[in-house]
């Protein structure tokens, strides 16, 4: 994955402090989107409750899971690397046992018992709720897995575990699977249909969270502008919905409305959006409430009319470009990031013209940018020919970075010379002498540490920049969130 800000890593270890009681062991790594560390969250509640607490030696688990992603072939090459370390140490400790979780578990079925023949556990993301019967299998001496996709499962009865947490950011799942049938895209087939989770079990969670001292949440799902409840069920049999049940639904506007107005000093974000399904209303209650962040992670995946159709992707350039002028008019400030794919089948240098004009005209703030992979199960895998060389997709992925990297400096240079609310979230890597945290737009600022502490709210003066990063100094507390 090639990102341009390098504040995130893509795999990391997550420590939890669990019940005195607890007496075995869980190791847990996650790879891939926000989706899979939040369900990370989910598997160490419910493992807490059969004696686990989390570790951060892999040395002395009893049980490794590794929670994977199966979007793109080098993630899944990364898991079978992983594999092959844990085998190393279960070795030492042939007592170890060892689960795969999430996507690729799902994608590759039993094919990782019966060929990899290096674990003993394989856990769909609908499934998480069997593992302690799953586990009770392994423990038996047998192989187990279960990778069923639910139509019904949101784990909104669920209190996460924050793993690794910085006690001031957290993420919550509104909703589950994907109804959009992008040609390259595997989630629709690991994750299952969309269905959402009841409103009132994200507004509990957000204020446990809220008393538990944290100050912003990320409303979570593969797809959160088709948020819609109307009492359970999927997205796609909302309108056999009883007329009741049609007029008291909610929808992905509303939700957010309520969050922001309940919690008026919380900030709020949400990710990921589609282009296709995002609505004047929302945008329109971004614009009314100070606490939504002004930031939207809208991807395109190309700026080509004829690639976006062989993509089954639901919109047009056009459209794009009338989505990001709403944006502008109602919210001129917001931060914008894409998603983009070179190398697509059939796709020519002019498509991929198309795409560098397209960045032109909106000159996103940062982005996340691939070469193509063939995904098998995908329409793509299966009807459409990988034509375009691994050489052309470095270069015109090159091309595409290259000019992200140009338009993120311009983003961040327009912030110079401001006053701007900052969270303060952590340490800065590069200097324990500096807080790290984020602006409106999904920034990353760093400033002298002072009096400050986590979970400030901050006004900073930014006085530099780098194509990612805000440099400045602090001025003062932020009056809008206490």
């Amino acid at each position: 994955m090639e990102k341009i800000i390098d504040e995130q890593k893509q795999g990391e270890q997550l420590i939890l402090e669990g019940k005195k009681e607890n007496t075995r062991k869980l190791y847990i790594e996650s790879y891939g989107c926000q989706m899979n560390f939040s369900d990370s969250e989910i598997v160490a509640s419910i493992l807490s409750e059969q004696g686990y607490n989390t570790t951060n030696l892999l040395e002395e688990a009893d049980l490794v899971l590794v929670n994977t992603c199966s979007i793109r072939d080098k993630a899944e090459q990364t898991v079978r690397k992983r594999l092959e370390k844990y085998n190393a140490v279960k070795k030492i400790n042939p007592n170890m046992k060892i689960g795969v979780l999430g996507c690729m578990a799902e994608r590759l079925k039993s094919k990782f018992l019966e060929e990899e023949k290096m674990i003993d556990l394989v856990v769909g993301p609908d499934a998480y709720k069997d593992l302690p019967n799953l586990l009770e299998e392994v423990d038996e001496g047998r192989n187990a897995v279960n990778v069923i996709l639910s139509k019904d499962e949101t784990y909104g009865d669920i209190s996460p575990v924050r793993l690794n947490s910085n006690g001031v950011t957290a993420f919550v799942s509104i909703t589950r699977g994907c109804d959009n049938m992008c040609t390259f895209c595997v989630v629709p087939f690991t994750r299952g249909r969309e269905r959402s989770r009841d409103p009132k079990s994200i507004v509990d969670e957000i204020a446990q969270l809220w008393d538990n001292g944290f100050k912003e949440v990320t409303l979570l799902g593969q797809n959160v502008d088709s948020y819609l409840w109307y009492g359970g069920g999927l997205k796609k049999d909302f309108e056999k919905a009883s007329e009741i049940q049609k007029a008291t639904a909610v929808d992905f506007a509303q939700l957010l409305d309520l969050c922001a107005t309940k919690f008026p000093n919380m900030r709020f974000r949400f990710s990921t959006s589609n282009p296709q399904d995002m609505t004047m209303d929302v945008i329109e209650t971004m614009a009314q409430h100070h606490n939504i962040c002004n930031y939207i992670h809208l991807p395109v995946q190309s700026g080509s009319n004829r690639i976006l159709q062989e993509m089954n992707r639901q919109h047009t350039r056009e459209e794009y470009f009338e989505l990001i002028d709403n944006i502008k008019k109602l919210i001129p400030d917001c931060g914008i990031s894409q998603d983009m794919i070179a190398g697509f089948p059939t796709e020519t240098d002019e498509d991929h013209q198309d795409t560098l004009s397209l960045m032109e005209y909106v000159k996103y703030d940062f982005g996340f940018m691939f070469a193509y992979s063939e995904r098998p199960g995908t329409l793509a895998g299966r009807k459409m020919i990988d034509d375009v060389s691994e050489e052309v997709k470095k270069r015109r992925l090159n091309e595409i970075i290259q000019l992200q990297q140009k338009h993120s400096l311009y983003r961040t240079q327009q912030h110079v010379g401001k006053i701007e609310e900052v969270l303060i979230e952590k340490s800065s890597k590069k200097s324990e002498a500096h807080w790290s945290g984020r602006n409106s737009q999904n920034t990353v600022v760093v400033f002298p540490k002072e009096q400050y502490k986590p979970g400030d709210f901050v006004n900073v003066k930014i006085t530099n920049c780098t194509s990612a990063t805000l440099i400045g100094e602090a001025v003062g507390h932020s009056k809008m969130h206490i």
